[in-house]
């Protein structure tokens, strides 16, 4: 069960690094040599990956998640897993502002514990649906304790 939740805790900084823009520490998640497919496109290493995810987004904002893992271990040093997932992608209002989504899929994985630390050893992703969405220009960030603050309005609705 620790390894479970290794992943899990992995696969959960994988997402946050996404939406955080931390792109090279979304790249050291992976094996070197890691095996990474996203809706039909081969990336040829984790770095390629990341700072395209990089290049393309920019401080676009971004929400991803993933659940209902379902992790085997399969050796005492590997691992799979199935995740479902969901991606929102906006891009500030502005002229030829991209269209955003809001995507669903899931991710299959395959792990490698290496020195003691678990990664991500391939990635396939498939999208089984997008919904576009508008460009927007997100609220300003306040601080929780701020009792003013009301809630964004989504999709800048």
């Amino acid at each position: 069960m620790e390894d479970i939740e290794e992943i899990h805790q992995l696969k959960a900084r994988y997402f946050r690094f996404v939406d955080e823009k931390k792109h090279d520490d979304l790249a050291a998640l992976f094996t070197p040599d890691a095996k990474l497919v996203t809706d039909g496109i081969t990336w040829k290493s984790p770095e390629e990956f990341a700072h395209t995810i990089r290049d393309l987004t920019g401080a676009a904002p971004s929400a991803h998640s993933g659940a209902m893992p379902e992790i085997t271990i399969t050796g005492p040093e590997t691992a799979s897993g199935i995740w479902s997932m969901e991606d929102i992608l906006t891009f500030p209002a502005g002229p030829n502002a991209p269209e955003g989504h809001n995507g669903y899929g899931q991710y299959r994985e395959t792990y490698k514990k290496i020195n003691g630390r678990w990664l991500i050893d391939s990635v396939l992703l498939t999208r089984f649906w997008m919904d576009p969405l508008p460009a927007w220009t997100p609220p300003a960030t306040t601080t929780p304790s701020d009792s003013s603050t009301q809630p964004a309005n989504t999709n800048g609705r």
